[in-house]
């Protein structure tokens, strides 16, 4: 069973079992403007929950992602290394950043459903 999270620094999280893929959400790709690359962490690489794991450059601004909590990234979108605007073009599918294999548990009460982050956004 799948079930897809936000966070509040605008990144989504399908959650797969130990497995989780990241990306950030069409909110957060609006406000960088097009993206023209994209600094992906490397396959096998560990990240700690908090951890820049992305840099994001675009026409307006540079950003990153951190990882939302501590794992082993299994896989990454190769696309974007020669496609970045595929995150402009569809954030929440084909413009995901990186699949991460959870190492321990964690606090689901800190991610926010597509309803909470909805309100969220609008409350920004």
């Amino acid at each position: 069973m799948s079930e897809l999270k936000y966070t509040k620094e605008h990144e989504w999280v399908l959650l797969e079992g130990d497995v989780a893929t990241v990306g950030i959400t069409d909110f957060a790709q609006e406000q960088l403007g097009d993206i023209v690359f994209i600094d992906l962490p490397e396959k096998e690489q560990q990240l700690t929950a908090g951890q820049e794991a992305v840099v994001i450059e675009s026409v307006k601004a540079a950003g990153e992602v951190n990882a939302p909590f501590a794992g082993t990234v299994i896989e990454i979108n190769e696309q974007l290394v020669e496609t970045p605007e595929l995150v402009n073009e569809d954030p929440a599918g084909d413009g995901w950043f990186y699949k991460v294999h959870i190492a321990g548990d964690i606090n689901l009460g800190e991610l926010m459903n597509e309803t909470e982050y909805t309100t969220y956004v609008n409350d920004q």
